[in-house]
């Protein structure tokens, strides 16, 4: 299968001779070669957009945005094993995850499509303030045109639409740059949109390199906004590129749990065994510290420990695999390396520890110590670190003790303690009797610190692809 990039709803064939292999990380099968867009292909979509922007969505009504997002809605629904397949082949994905990635983007579409009709503005009582009498004045919510969206390969499709969707409900155009590692499901995604009716040209998949949209896109002067989702090293050289535009970035996590000596145990740990190896723990929020007070700390690492290597391991197209590889043998090899560093500064491998080809088995890491790479950098690996704590301040000092602030979780059964401590904690998010890596669709999901800038959600991220324009008439 080849892919290319799409341009004004036309696959471009001609190229420069530049391609890339995309491979199934289990099998090391080939899945796809990508043509790679070069700066001149960028440019081309980029002025497209602008044309495109200019020409079509600022003149179309929001009932017809909503129609069309509606549709492209339904058509993933139609097609939604099909899609769940292809995330499950290239990116590494358990079936059943993928399938669950798949009812997540159909509801990020159909969420959009409502909102789009509710893109509300205001009306000011300009008398309130002197000299304002027979005055009117109103706000509204106006699109800012081309938006770079750079996706990343965890939620190849989710993760897209996050970005996608809000942007076309808001009447802006779409350059899409997708992870090089999960091209296909983009490609098929931009091919739905198009049957469901989207205007050629509004959605233009891109299919470059990191440097040509870090060289291109990202400070081109008619892109008014990138959204980015993935390291905090991208996410720096980002920020200091983009020059004044507006930027979204959701960057990285090592996000902390805390249990309780009050928690139902058994109710935490289940939670906390999906949170920390699901999806091989290549997940934004995925939990990498766990926190527990010391009255049941042996209690909950010795069921921890037993639910984690009741984890089926397998083939992602397994319908029983609960865990599969990670994206690639260098991501592999990387955590390998923390684990052993880790182990030969005194840490006690619980579980886990072994590498075999692309897959890093459930690794429970304890006996840590806090400046150790396992705890304070991101993973975004099948490990985690188990700590004991005393007291609750000494819980929520060791929690915050991070560069990052992305999403946390909590257990206990005290309603005060659990709110005391959740506005204590220096997160965009905390959960409460819920693991970190929970996140629905339709809340603000964003971090502090170096977690990123910005929120997204559906009606966070139109917000934040939309300009306020204030009107004013003198009566």
């Amino acid at each position: 299968m080849k892919i290319t990039s799409i341009i004004n709803g036309v696959e471009q064939t001609e190229s420069n001779g530049e391609t890339m292999a995309v491979r199934n990380p289990f099998t090391g099968e080939l899945v796809a070669e990508m043509q790679l867009a070069d700066e001149a292909q960028m440019e081309e979509a980029i002025e497209n957009s602008v044309k495109a922007f200019n020409n079509t969505m600022k003149m179309m009504p929001a009932h017809e945005r909503a129609d069309i997002l509606l549709r492209a809605a339904q058509l993933l629904e139609d097609k939604k094993e099909d899609f769940a397949r292809v995330v499950a082949i290239e990116a590494g994905k358990p079936i059943k995850h993928s399938r669950a990635e798949i009812q997540r983007s159909i509801q990020v579409i159909r969420f959009s499509s409502e909102l789009s009709k509710h893109m509300t503005g205001e009306v000011l009582p300009m008398d309130a303030a002197l000299r304002g009498d027979q005055r009117m004045g109103m706000v509204k919510r106006v699109p800012m045109g081309v938006i770079g969206a750079i996706t990343p390969f965890n939620f190849p499709l989710n993760l897209s639409l996050h970005k996608i969707a809000p942007a076309i409900a808001a009447g802006n155009t779409v350059i899409f740059k997708p992870a090089e590692k999960t091209p296909v499901s983009a490609y098929m995604l931009t091919k739905l949109f198009h049957e469901a009716g989207l205007p050629d040209g509004v959605l233009n998949l891109v299919l470059s390199t990191g440097k040509v949209a870090g060289s291109t896109l990202v400070p081109h002067k008619k892109v008014p906004k990138i959204t980015f989702t993935g390291s905090l090293t991208v996410g720096k050289i980002i920020r200091d590129t983009a020059g004044f535009k507006k930027v979204t970035m959701e960057l990285g996590s090592n996000s902390p749990n805390i249990v309780f000596e009050d928690a139902e145990i058994d109710d935490a740990v289940e939670r906390l065994v999906n949170a920390a190896f699901g999806y091989s723990g290549q997940v934004c929020v995925s939990a990498q510290r766990i926190y527990v007070q010391e009255e049941v700390y042996d209690e909950f690492l010795m069921k921890y420990k037993e639910a984690t290597e009741q984890l089926k391991i397998g083939d992602p197209l397994d319908e029983e695999t609960d865990f599969g590889p990670m994206i690639d043998e260098d991501a592999a090899e990387r955590i390998q390396e923390w684990v052993e560093e880790a182990r030969e500064q005194g840490a006690t491998i619980e579980t886990g520890g072994e590498r075999k080809g692309t897959i890093v088995y459930p690794t429970i890491i304890t006996n840590v110590k806090k400046e150790m790479k396992v705890v304070t950098e991101e993973a975004f690996a099948p490990i985690v670190t188990v700590m004991p704590f005393r007291t609750e301040d000494e819980a929520i000092e060791n929690t915050n003790d991070s560069i990052y602030g992305l999403q946390a979780g909590v257990f206990t059964k005290d309603i005060s303690r659990a709110y005391r401590v959740a506005d204590k904690l220096e997160m965009g998010g905390v959960w409460i009797n819920e693991a970190s890596v929970y996140r629905q669709d339709n809340y603000p999901y964003g971090g502090v610190k170096l977690s990123g800038l910005g929120r997204e959600g559906v009606k966070y991220a139109i917000e934040e692809m939309t300009e306020l324009k204030f009107i004013g008439v003198r009566l």
